[in-house]
């Protein structure tokens, strides 16, 4: 079972980023992609995911909270990492119109110059959308044809969005949101709709501590090591064998951002 969304270089991890790895791979999690959601993040990433050849690898781009920062410095910082071994995909790139720590013309910009990058590359796109599907399907929408692969991260929207993404091609990354008996249960009832060979699950750690694991952790420090347990919930509540979901979300991880 692969964890498509970890953000290895948060400061939550500083004092034991190689124990986080180590955990996740005594737990089963056969391999991870770091997320890079500016420019030195993605920097950070791509250097992280170095340490560990064949198990980690990362993506380069600017996350919508830090889109007033693109430049033409920063487009050529995530070509020249986009060339490494270890950048898989293009992001984490997108729209969030909750927090709006950008300005909304500065998140469309951003998002369009990545989206041209990955389609120049050919390299699959790491997606955000925050209460901003309306314009994040109105600017996706030329460039579905044009990209090798996207996946929608974290997805949160409702049976409408859900549709939408999938008849644009994306796939869609489930998180520990769904075991969020608060938040997550309208997700969860949509879990069904999403086809298997478009299902993808990650920790985004260090958030997002699914909130039914018992016992409960001390800490509510999210880690790649609970991947099993979002793998074993969403089973069930897709009525599926959890060998054969865990076969299924390794296959759809690795054909998307082309790993051996």
């Amino acid at each position: 079972m692969f964890d498509i969304g970890v953000n290895l270089t948060s400061t939550q991890f500083a004092k034991d980023r190689e124990q986080v790895v180590a955990r996740a791979r005594a737990a089963g999690v056969t391999g991870m992609l770091l997320t890079g959601t500016n420019a030195l993040e993605s920097q950070q990433a791509q250097s992280l995911a170095r340490r560990h050849p064949g198990y980690c690898w990362s993506t380069a781009g600017i996350h919508p909270h830090h889109a007033s920062e693109w430049s033409g410095e920063t487009a050529a910082t995530l070509r020249r990492l986009a060339e490494s071994d270890e950048v898989v995909a293009i992001g984490e790139c997108g729209l969030d119109f909750n927090r709006n720590f950008s300005a909304h013309e500065q998140q469309e910009y951003a998002f369009t110059a990545q989206l041209t990058l990955a389609a120049e590359l050919e390299m699959p796109v790491f997606l955000h959308c925050r209460d901003a599907h309306t314009r994040f399907e109105a600017l996706l929408t030329p460039w579905a044809d044009k990209l090798t692969g996207a996946v929608v991260h974290c997805f949160t929207g409702n049976q409408q969005e859900l549709e939408a993404c999938l008849a644009m091609g994306l796939m869609i990354g489930i998180t520990g949101w769904v075991c969020d008996e608060r938040r997550g249960l309208a997700l969860r009832e949509l879990l069904p709709l999403i086809p298997a060979d478009r299902l993808l699950l990650e920790t985004d750690a260090p958030y997002l501590l699914p909130r039914d694991m018992r016992p409960r952790p001390t800490s509510r420090r999210n880690e790649p090591c609970y991947l099993p347990h979002i793998v074993q919930q969403v089973a069930h509540w897709r009525d599926e064998e959890l060998d054969v979901l865990a076969a299924q979300l390794e296959s759809n991880s690795r054909r998307l951002f082309r790993l051996p």
